[in-house]
């Protein structure tokens, strides 16, 4: 079989707020969304000259010296990017190789991969998945994404399908989407096509990742978006959805 290779964009090895416990994320390079409010544009390609080729049998073999800390933690690894779900080959075989070790997995998804993929056989190896709501309203959500929403709906229906344990997590959006009828819209879409989240995070939209933009020579889509109001948006999350455990920003 030929070697399978997958590009890495970087990795965290003591992660706290991408799935449960102590985690390491493993952000993969490539992705066809280009929401608003991404802090990683240096993820969008998919392939990067800073990127890293690993088999998924160097990076398991990496990432499984931090197998007592998952232990102890109730934590594992978990796979970001970019978007995952564009290198399907590299992903299903790292996540065998973790359900071999007996590592816990998070895939952290948009829901947006290849063109007509086949998205029930890597969630029928995952353990836990973040799905990311970006908007509900197909409007909404290709102005925010640059993308339609048929895709991530596309998805939807096969995490529904395939009975995987999934959160849902929003970035809420300053003028947006803070307000209580935008959580009312966003908490009856749920109630249509993913009626079972074992819990839904509402992340405040924050400009860490401006500075990134600069660096790369993009205009920056959000310049005149204020940073969300932790407090505001904590009390929508427990209005909503009730409380989750403090967060920091992402």
């Amino acid at each position: 079989m030929p070697t399978i290779w997958g590009h890495i964009h970087s990795i965290e090895s003591m992660g706290l707020v991408d799935g449960p416990g102590i985690r390491a994320v493993v952000f993969l390079q490539g992705c066809r969304l280009r929401c608003r409010f991404c802090h990683n544009p240096d993820t969008w390609a998919t392939t990067a000259p800073e990127a890293e080729a690993l088999t998924p049998e160097a990076l398991i073999a990496r990432l499984k010296r931090f197998a007592p800390y998952f232990a102890r933690s109730g934590g594992g690894i978990t796979f970001s990017g970019g978007e995952p779900l564009l290198q399907p080959e590299f992903l299903a075989a790292a996540l065998r190789l973790c359900r071999a070790e007996g590592l816990h997995t998070c895939l952290d998804t948009a829901g947006v991969g290849l063109a007509g993929q086949d998205y029930a056989p890597l969630l029928a190896l995952t353990d836990l998945v973040l799905y990311d709501v970006k908007h509900w309203r197909p409007d909404a959500y290709q102005a925010l994404t640059g993308h339609p929403i048929a895709e991530t709906e596309r998805f939807q229906a096969a995490l529904a399908a395939a009975g995987t344990p999934f959160w849902v997590r929003h970035v809420v959006l300053p003028g947006s989407t803070d307000t209580d009828s935008a959580m009312a819209e966003l908490k009856s879409y749920l109630a249509a096509r993913l009626p079972a989240p074992r819990r839904v995070e509402l992340l405040p939209y924050h400009r860490l990742g401006v500075g990134k933009y600069q660096s790369l020579g993009i205009p920056y889509p959000l310049a005149e978006t204020p940073a969300m109001d932790k407090a505001a948006c904590a009390a929508l999350q427990e209005k909503w959805f009730g409380a989750t455990a403090p967060q920091p920003d992402l």
